[in-house]
Parts: C-alpha cells; sequence; structure tokens
C-alpha cells in the first residue's frame, strides 16, 4: 500500500513532501487538504496515508526534510567550514527572498497557534531545531571560536529567532543589502568570541 507502479516508496514519500511544500506556500496550512496534497502528487488518498497520518504530521516532515537539505548543501559546498562560519553562512542567507519549502516554517507556526494537533509536533521540530543549533554553539566553543560562558541553548534560541521571523519579514516588505546584513552578523559573532580573541575595541570606544 502506498506505492505507485514503477516508483519506489521512498520516491512516493518525496512526491508527497515536494507537494506538501508548494500546496500549503499557495494555500496555506487551514486551505489545504490532504486530498488537494496527493493530487498534487500524483497519488491517491490512501498511498498519502500510507506514509503520513495526519496533514499536521505532513508539514513538520517537509520541514524536517528541507531543513536536511538546506543544511546538506551548504556542507557539500565547503566541508571543512567551522562551526562559526556555517553559523554565518545560515544567518547571511536569512533575508533572501526564499522557495515555497522556506516558507513552510510561517504556516506550521501559525497553524500550531490554533490546533493542539499541529503544535505538538511543532515543539518536537523547534526543540530539535534548537538542539541542533545548541550544538553548532558548543562545537564553536570547544574550538575556541565562541566564548564558553555564552549560554548554549539562550544563543541557539536568539539564532531561531532570527531565522523564524526572516521567513516573516521578507524581501518584498523590507529588504536590507547583503553587504550591511553581513557586516552587522560579522560584529555580533566578534561579540560573542572569548575576550582574549576579540578584536580590540575602536578608538574612542568604551573600554
Amino acid at each position: 500500500m502506498g506505492r505507485i507502479a514503477g516508483v519506489s516508496a521512498a520516491e512516493t514519500r518525496e512526491r508527497l513532501l515536494l507537494a506538501a511544500a508548494e500546496v500549503f506556500a499557495e494555500r496555506g496550512y487551514d486551505g489545504t487538504r490532504v486530498a488537494d496534497i496527493a493530487a498534487a502528487a500524483g497519488v491517491s488518498n490512501g498511498a498519502m496515508y500510507a506514509h503520513f497520518g495526519s496533514k499536521a504530521e505532513l508539514i513538520v516532515a517537509a520541514l524536517r526534510a528541507h531543513g536536511r537539505q538546506t543544511l546538506a548543501r551548504l556542507v557539500a559546498a565547503d566541508p571543512d567550514r567551522t562551526a562559526t562560519e556555517l553559523l554565518l553562512v545560515l544567518g547571511r542567507n536569512l533575508p533572501r527572498r526564499r522557495d515555497a519549502p522556506g516558507y513552510l516554517i510561517v504556516e506550521a507556526l501559525t497553524a500550531a497557534r490554533r490546533d493542539e494537533d499541529m503544535a505538538r509536533p511543532m515543539r518536537d521540530y523547534v526543540g530539535e531545531r534548537a538542539e541542533w543549533l545548541a550544538g553548532l554553539v558548543r562545537a564553536a566553543q570547544d574550538d575556541g571560536e565562541l566564548d564558553p560562558a555564552l549560554p548554549a541553548g539562550a544563543l541557539a534560541h536568539f539564532c531561531l529567532l532570527l531565522a523564524m521571523g526572516s521567513a516573516l519579514i521578507t524581501p518584498d516588505l523590507h529588504a536590507v543589502e547583503d553587504e550591511e546584513w553581513t557586516a552587522l552578523l560579522t560584529r555580533i559573532v566578534r561579540a560573542f568570541a572569548p575576550a582574549e580573541s576579540g578584536t580590540p575595541p575602536e578608538s574612542g570606544a568604551p573600554q
């Protein structure tokens, strides 16, 4: 069950995740029916339910898949990046226009405020993202890139606020130049560096 002739179960699941991203972005979470996603993926409703138990489960799975794909592309582009460099690259991408999967987080967070069935898997998802970011922070601290006194969980939360807020403040609403945004992020990361490795304060700056 859940298989299309000549298509593997993994391929069917991938079709559903891609279709979900497109349909949720176009119609919103509340305006999307399971049948809409199944039709967009070219599968039956039964095939969809063979892979995902609910609409909430499907949108969270699509979020996870999009996050993994984004990270895999970044790592493949430069496997030798440090944890701090990876955080900076992720941050530099935030103000840019997103594709359909990039807007899934908006629909999921909005739905989670109204629907407890959606809130439960979203709490798990956000917790996973926070722990992954906290792990990057701890790795940077172990390598001497970030101040070990910084609370990793709080810094991860700060990163989540930036990432999820950027999905709401799109370039159509308010744009920022890449150079200006990169300069700001670089200053922030420098402020998080261990005191002995930080750059000296500028002339005239408070000591």
